[in-house]
């Protein structure tokens, strides 16, 4: 019996520290949480812009842009909200999800929805 009380206590305590060791990344376990996201400022140039700076304008900028799509100024971004098909895109919609690296956070795609919502304003 003592012969196998003592593997039974060394699993035992080498199965608490694992366990209790144990380490998550509180923003990916709970996004809502993650108050960075700003939906009540959205404006083109401080928020619109720099998205579409990160993850769009890499391919639809220059000449001959993908898709014939460019999205370098105001009026071509303004262009594509109206039609629908920018929220199309980033929503995956009769269109392949842009970007194609992978859907953009929910937040952004808000921010976007709040954008076209409020009329699109070119501030």
């Amino acid at each position: 019996m003592k012969r196998l009380l003592v593997p039974v206590i060394t699993i035992a305590i080498f199965l608490f520290f694992v366990v209790s060791c144990y380490y998550d990344n509180e923003e990916a376990l709970y996004p809502s949480l993650n108050n960075s996201c700003d939906t009540t400022n959205v404006t083109f140039s401080a928020t619109i812009t720099p998205v579409l700076n990160s993850y769009c304008t890499t391919c639809h900028s220059g000449s001959p842009p993908s898709g014939g799509i460019t999205l370098t100024s105001y009026a071509s971004v303004q262009a594509q909200a109206s039609s629908g098909m920018l929220m199309n895109a980033l929503n995956g919609k009769g269109v392949p999800i842009m970007p194609l690296s992978g859907s953009l956070p929910a937040c952004k795609i808000g921010q976007f929805q709040i954008w076209i919502r409020n009329g699109m304003l070119n501030n």
